[in-house]
């Protein structure tokens, strides 16, 4: 059995993840690996599950979080017409 990065459990069903700057590390759950490798918003600390905003290299999880810290003019949406 292998033991989960985060939690610490005894667990024979893990399974790794390697992130794109090759940390890796055995997790029971994908709740533990979202805990340990997913980015957080640079604004209000958010977990950051979908694509997020990205802006000169910091992760936002919305345009809001942009505009307030980067100053960009960005929106979550497009209307047309």
């Amino acid at each position: 059995m292998t033991t989960c990065t985060s939690c610490g459990n005894d667990y024979e069903k893990t399974f790794t993840v390697v992130t794109p700057e090759g940390e890796q590390g055995p997790f029971d759950s994908f709740e533990c690996a979202i805990h340990a490798v997913a980015p957080r918003c640079k604004r209000c600390g958010v977990t950051i599950l979908g694509h997020g905003v990205e802006v000169d290299a910091q992760t936002f999880c919305c345009s809001h979080c942009a505009r307030q810290t980067a100053d960009v003019p960005i929106t979550d949406r497009v209307v047309i017409g």
